[in-house]
């Protein structure tokens, strides 16, 4: 059916736009300075890396794609100090295990019964854009975090 080759193609698509997207943001920044909280009560850009990734790797890898994967999420906001290249490399492992899940799926399996801890939603395509649209309101916040470290207005 054409209508689920087109969901397959714009969720992955999404997850695509999202990766390139941080690495644009972290592109002009120094390993330090990504965990630089710039708020007392905030995340540094690597904090939020960290949560993505084990976001995905949590709700999509483990929940659907079976992977074993085992989320310590605390961990990804006391984490500090990973340099930028291997924060980036779990990171574009985790979006190439979401698109590489995102093309496995039938058609039947996106109104397939989901469950996970923290959440009630029910489908694994719910769930799916559910993951895409919290990591795209990451990226808002990344953004004003790299504005603030880089003095741009």
């Amino acid at each position: 059916m054409p209508g689920f080759e087109v969901v397959r193609g714009g969720l992955a698509g999404s997850f695509r736009t999202i990766q390139a997207n941080i690495h644009t943001l972290t592109e002009p920044l120094s390993d330090e300075q990504l965990w630089v909280k710039p708020y007392t009560y905030g995340n540094s850009i690597g904090n939020l890396i960290l949560h993505i990734t084990g976001n995905l790797n949590y709700f999509i890898g483990a929940q659907i794609a079976q992977t074993g994967y085992v989320r310590q999420r605390d961990q990804e906001f006391s984490g500090s100090g990973k340099p930028k290249a291997q924060l980036l490399s779990a990171f574009d492992q985790a979006i190439e295990m979401v698109v590489n899940t995102i093309s496995k799926q039938s058609d039947s399996d996106w109104s397939a019964p989901y469950s996970a801890e923290r959440t009630e939603l029910k489908n694994r395509f719910s769930m799916v854009l559910k993951c895409a649209g919290h990591a795209d309101h990451h990226i808002g916040q990344i953004i004003y975090l790299q504005r603030e470290l880089l003095g741009k207005s």
